[in-house]
Parts: structure tokens; C-alpha cells; sequence
């Protein structure tokens, strides 16, 4: 065999580099094209749920929503949007007084949303429009996209201003800001803490009842049948302590099978229920 009969001519190997590049950058284009495609969906699907969920309200212009909604992240990094950029948002659909009717909850979301969905004698947060459109929803965005993301969003404690956390404490204010009359507020009993400081309800909502408006805050304390705390828990003396000068204190230990029970009976008066 003669020197250099084992290596390509130089013109084939050029056209193997030139096959190989021009496919590598059609995988790129590809994957490229892929990711964007992937991107807007996202934006998509987010916005589909945001309209068809908020269509269910009358009198109000989704779309509107929907574009004061992205103000507050679009663009921007997701653990730098604190929670007064959600002001225009909660403006453009302010959380109305329903008072007497009103119930807070804090680690008691699934009683207390079966409780509602077959019983309509109180609204808590997720019932309002703001909270119904976004429950359960995860979102944000990036610093030079324009776009939403609903994915590699930061979790709720791994950044304090992140963009989820930062909506549904802002929309708690305004909620708790709103509270009038007899206030109901359904706390679990099945824990060693039913009411914590640092939860949304003991580190925002209790401090906005405002003793002009809130004739009474009355807890239900979710217990398991022979089991769990009672109204003498230490974290609910620093409750009462939290309670403005004219606001009166309640509570009431209740079996969440009673509450089961009484939510699958509609011709029973809610006040019944406990």
C-alpha cells in the first residue's frame, strides 16, 4: 500500500465536514424551533386556563386581566417580583365584602374546599375570581423573554419575592383586608401548632382584620375523633393575642367527619354544621 492510501481524499473529507455541520445545525434548528414551540404552548395553556376559568365570572374583561396578570412577571427575574407589583392585578378585579360569609383556613384546604364546593354559605380566597383563575397554577418569567413559563419556576421557599408566592400574598392582604362581620377561620387540630405565625393566615391575614369592619372571628378547630388538640392549644392563646380591641374570639372544636357529614346534607343550615 502506497503513503496515504488509508486516508480520504482532502475533497471527501471536506464534503464529510460539510455533512456533519449542516446536520448538526438542522438538530440545532430542530431543537430550537422544539423548545419554542414548547415555550409558547406553555404561554398558551396558562392563558387558556386563565380566560376559561375567569369567564365564569360575570362582568369583568379576561383578557384585560389576563394582561395586567403578565405585567407583574413578564420580563422579569422570578425571585425579584414582590408582592405590590400584583396592585394593578388586584385592582382590576378587587375582592368584594361578603360579609358574615367569609372563611380563612390555614392547613385545612382540602376540608375546607369540599366543605364550600357542596355548600355555598362561605367564600374563602380560592372562591373569589383572582383566586379561582390562579389555584393551583404554577408561573413565571425571565429576565429578556417575553414569554410565561410554567415550568423550572422557583418553589415557594426557595426565594421570598418569588412570582407565585408573591401573587397569593398579595391577594391574601387584599382578601383579609376585605373580611367584614362574623369572620370564620377553620384551623387543624390534628397538629401540634393549629395556628402558626408564620403561615399565610398568622403572618398576613390576621394582621389586616380591621376592628371597623370585623364584628368577630370565629375558629373551627378540624380535630380527628379522639385525637388532635382542642380550643386550650397554646398557639391559639397567641391567636387571641393577635385579635384587635373589638374583635371577638371564638372558637370550636369540630370532628371532620361531622363536617363531612353536614356538608352532604344541603337542607341543613351551615351554623348546624358546628
Amino acid at each position: 500500500m502506497e503513503t496515504g492510501e488509508d486516508r480520504p481524499p482532502q475533497k471527501k473529507r471536506r464534503r464529510c465536514y460539510l455533512i456533519l455541520s449542516v446536520a448538526v445545525f438542522l438538530i440545532i434548528a430542530v431543537v430550537a424551533v422544539a423548545l419554542g414551540l414548547a415555550l409558547h404552548q406553555g404561554t398558551e395553556h396558562l392563558k387558556t386556563t386563565f380566560i376559561s376559568r375567569c369567564e365564569k365570572f360575570k362582568g369583568y374583561s379576561c383578557q384585560k386581566l389576563w394582561g395586567a396578570f403578565e405585567q407583574a412577571y413578564v420580563g422579569r427575574d422570578p425571585c425579584k417580583v414582590p408582592m405590590e407589583d400584583y396592585d394593578p392585578l388586584i385592582a382590576a378585579a378587587p375582592f368584594k365584602p361578603a360579609c358574615n360569609r367569609m372563611m380563612f383556613w390555614s392547613k385545612t384546604k382540602n376540608v375546607v374546599h369540599d366543605f364550600t364546593e357542596k355548600r355555598d354559605c362561605f367564600v374563602t380566597l380560592e372562591d373569589t375570581l383572582l383566586g379561582s383563575v390562579l389555584n393551583g397554577l404554577t408561573w413565571c418569567g425571565k429576565e429578556g423573554s417575553s414569554e410565561t413559563f410554567t415550568t423550572g419556576c422557583p418553589g415557594w421557599t426557595d426565594c421570598e419575592n418569588n412570582t407565585v408566592r408573591s401573587f397569593w400574598n398579595k391577594a391574601s392582604a387584599a382578601f383579609a383586608d376585605s373580611a367584614c362581620g362574623d369572620v370564620t377561620a377553620m384551623l387543624n387540630g390534628s397538629i401540634a401548632t393549629p395556628f402558626s405565625p408564620v403561615s399565610i393566615f398568622g403572618s398576613i391575614e390576621v394582621k389586616r382584620f380591621n376592628s371597623t369592619r370585623m364584628t368577630s372571628l370565629n375558629v373551627i378547630l378540624v380535630t380527628q375523633k379522639d385525637t388532635g388538640t382542642n380550643c386550650t392549644n397554646a398557639s391559639l392563646k397567641d391567636l387571641q393575642k393577635e385579635m384587635k380591641k373589638g374583635i371577638k374570639y371564638n372558637c370550636k372544636e369540630v370532628t371532620e367527619a361531622q363536617i363531612q357529614e353536614c356538608s352532604s346534607h344541603p337542607e341543613k343550615p351551615c351554623g348546624a354544621c358546628w
